[in-house]
């Protein structure tokens, strides 16, 4: 594939183009690949459409100056990244072993992606450039440590990254409009520090922000601690969010209400980029990317998650507002997607973060912001959310129509109390989906089975689960389809024990007729609730004291308890 093609990572691309030099140099964990799924990629195309001059430093080798430089310095900023997923996941377990793979390494071998990615990045390029233009960190890895927030590997309350990195700014969740205001401020001389999306270091705070309780505070004190994340995590909607800040020793951490989201043309517009849906020669000729294989035929359709798990950090990051493409956009990817040279036919995944949560949401939320007293779907769905699968059935039906599309699969996961809430659609959907968009086996994640679990999970009961299955295994046997589902599930989780894995092996065998074979250890991920219960070891909503397994064997232990498999009857032979 043309190298010209792809945003520049070597000086000889940049000069090919006839440039002398770069406004923007984004520096990601991530190989470079070129496609709507990568932030870096989303990035860098956002700004080129723009008319700025962007080139890209892949996994640079942190013990050299030789690929840190190769593009030189930039005109206007550096935009720093740990990559797809925060670098201490992507380099351990959750029980703290290295991992020895990386999807998003060539070759697949976890040997490029340096611990605390964006820190070490920053660090490099001041150790290269000494008088350098601002660095700006960015992606999920900052996103999620952008105030002080407790951290699994060190197990302690870390400050926020933009301290430990010594960057300039940090830009917070799905950047693309704060990003673009940021290299325009920079580029004019303006200041920069009313850009909404945008954290900076300050003296003293802008008056009319709230405060937050310090680090230090957090750091000694878990009820504040608790107190701090409660108001942290109330404040990240663009509509009814104020501006936040937390001192940290003599300066404070600033961070500006959150950036308006996109609307529907301007989220289908990033995605009719001229993406190349491949990984850049330079990099490819290093090994190819496992990740490439599932995201070069798949379709995101839409942002943000009202699913609000405990465990998990979409919301904070993506935020808890579903935006979503117009169905033409889709449509339009997808006959991209078709000409591709190596397509066989099978689009992978048309989805999100959950498949099902496509074309509709809460009208009292888009006028005025999400609730603070209840979410949206949790302990059940709000009679305001009024869900549909309307939208999405139609927007299936039509990408089976597109010439030398032969299959499109739901891969993502899907929320079956949303379908089981649309009384008017759901079944229509569920039976489309099992008709026509499995292959094989269709995802849903229950996580667990007792009760108070899921309450700390923030999940629905298991009985919803099995009104769902029983739906979908009877609408695939009126279409002759041998297929099944497969659960996502969680062990070790804040409230779990080993007695209640025991239970989750009984529902498993008796209601779902299944011995698990893959269930995930818990891993606190900054920034989520779950987290603030693991370190806390309380219930942040009540206080109260949370049993917490923090044992690394016993941790294990809850994990083996769900996936052993009966022992075996011997014969005697005596």
């Amino acid at each position: 594939m043309n190298s010209h093609l792809f945003l520049p990572t070597t000086i000889e691309e940049v000069r090919q183009r006839g440039w002398d030099a770069l406004d923007v140099v984004l520096v990601s964990g991530d190989s470079y690949i070129d496609s709507p799924y990568i932030g870096a990629a989303v990035i860098g195309r956002v700004l080129e459409d723009a008319g700025y001059r962007v080139g890209i430093i892949a996994q640079p080798d942190i013990t050299s100056d030789v690929d840190i430089t190769r593009l030189g310095g930039p005109r206007l900023m550096w935009g720093v990244t740990g990559g797809s997923v925060d670098s201490m996941v992507a380099n351990y377990t959750a029980s703290r072993k290295k991992r020895r793979s990386d999807d998003y390494t060539p070759g697949g071998v976890n040997d490029r992606r340096p611990n605390r990615a964006v820190m070490t990045y920053t660090n490099l390029i001041r150790r290269n450039f000494k008088d350098t233009k601002p660095i700006v960190l960015g992606g999920i890895e900052a996103s999620l440590r952008r105030v002080a927030h407790y951290d699994y590997w060190d197990d302690a309350v870390r400050r926020s990254i933009l301290f430990d990195a010594k960057a300039d700014y940090l830009l917070y969740g799905m950047a693309e409009r704060s990003v673009l205001k940021l290299v325009v401020a920079l580029k004019n001389g303006a200041d920069v520090t009313d850009i909404r999306g945008l954290c900076y270091i300050a003296k003293e705070p802008p008056v009319t922000y709230l405060e937050l309780p310090s680090y230090e505070q957090v750091s000694g004190d878990k009820h504040a601690f608790i107190d701090m994340f409660h108001t942290f995590y109330k404040h990240t909607e663009p509509l009814n969010a104020q501006g936040l800040a937390q001192r940290h020793g003599d300066r404070y951490l600033v961070q500006n209400r959150p950036a308006e989201y996109l609307s529907q043309p301007e989220m289908d517009a990033v995605y009719a980029l001229s993406y190349q849906r491949a990984q850049h020669p330079y990099y490819e000729a290093q090994g190819k990317a496992r990740a490439l294989e599932t995201i070069r035929f798949s379709i995101n359709t839409q942002h943000g998650c009202y699913g609000e798990c405990n465990f998990c950090s979409i919301a904070v990051h993506e935020g808890r507002t579903v935006r979503w493409r117009s169905e033409a956009s889709v449509a339009a990817e997808a006959e991209v997607i078709a000409r591709l040279p190596d397509f066989k036919g099978y689009i992978l995944d048309v989805g999100g973060p959950t498949a099902n949560m496509y074309g509709f949401e809460c009208s009292i939320k888009l006028k005025d912001g999400a609730c603070q007293d209840k979410r949206c779907i949790y302990p059940i769905v709000c009679a305001a959310l009024k869900p549909t699968h309307a939208k999405q059935t139609a927007l299936l039906k039509r990408l089976r129509k597109i010439p030398g599309v032969k299959k499109v699969f739901v891969s993502s996961g899907i929320r079956y109390d949303l379908v089981l809430a649309d009384g008017e659609h759901g079944d229509a959907y569920l039976k489309e989906i099992t008709r026509e968009h499995v292959s094989g086996q269709l995802k849903v994640a229950p996580e667990h089975s007792v009760r108070k679990v899921l309450d700390a999970m923030g999940k629905p009961g298991h009985e919803q689960l099995l009104a769902f299955k029983d739906k979908f295994d009877r609408f695939s046997q009126e279409a002759h389809k041998d297929q099944y589902l497969t659960y996502y599930l969680i062990a070790a989780h804040p409230g779990c024990t080993q007695e209640d894995m025991y239970a989750l092996k009984r529902f498993a065998s008796r209601e779902l007729h299944i011995s698990p074979e893959q269930v995930q250890l818990f891993t606190p991920l900054p920034s989520t609730y779950a987290a603030l219960m693991y370190y806390t070891g309380l219930d942040p909503f009540t206080k109260k004291a949370v049993f917490v397994e923090k044992d690394a064997g016993k941790r294990e232990k809850q994990k083996h308890i769900a996936t052993r498999k009966p022992a075996r009857k011997t014969r005697n032979k005596g």
